[in-house]
């Protein structure tokens, strides 16, 4: 009871006010707040919409990674499952023959002028005037045996497309 006669106290300078009011006055005033929530209606709507549609793609994103994820997990664990790969014979060899034995292969002992084993896992090689696209692709079927190029001294020579090279070849310690 108390509650109700504060709030009909707390309200009664506004219903004076309205009662003021010319009745004109009062439709325009309800027409227009009406009008005013209706913006707001529309305003909110169209935010909620914009705000939906960014939420579905975001989700759908979402569920598409989260897909992919459990792929990699199903796949990480066969992977552990797996027993380990075997050590291959060339990986138990010092790397200075693997490597003489893939320049000749390649074409390229006869431009091998100073081979060297720095340890089992590193040489240091010295070519002559070496074509600069064979010396790439020998380096790159290095790489796919996981040989890599620790250092390299390249010089041009003065006919063209030809280089010195020396470098250091390494590969991961066993």
């Amino acid at each position: 009871m108390n509650l109700t006669l504060s709030l009909q106290e707390s309200t009664a300078p506004l219903r004076t006010l309205w009662l003021r009011r010319a009745p004109q006055d009062r439709k325009l005033l309800v027409y227009s707040g009406l009008l005013l929530l209706l913006l707001l209606y529309i305003w909110l709507m169209q935010a909620a919409s914009t705000a939906r549609g960014t939420l579905e793609q975001r989700v759908t994103g979402l569920r598409s990674a989260a897909v992919l994820m459990e792929q990699q997990a199903a796949e990480l664990e066969q992977l552990r499952m797996a027993s380990p790969p075997a050590v291959s014979n060339a990986a138990l060899l010092p790397l200075l023959p693997l490597l003489q034995k893939s320049a000749a292969q390649a074409g390229l002992a006869e431009l091998l002028l100073q081979a060297e084993a720095l340890t089992a896992d590193e040489a240091k090689l010295t070519f002559g005037a070496i074509p600069f696209a064979t010396w790439l692709r020998w380096v790159d079927t290095l790489r796919m045996q996981n040989i890599r190029v620790a250092s390299a001294r390249i010089e041009t020579l003065s006919t063209p497309g030809l280089v010195s090279v020396t470098a250091t070849l390494a590969r991961p310690a066993r």
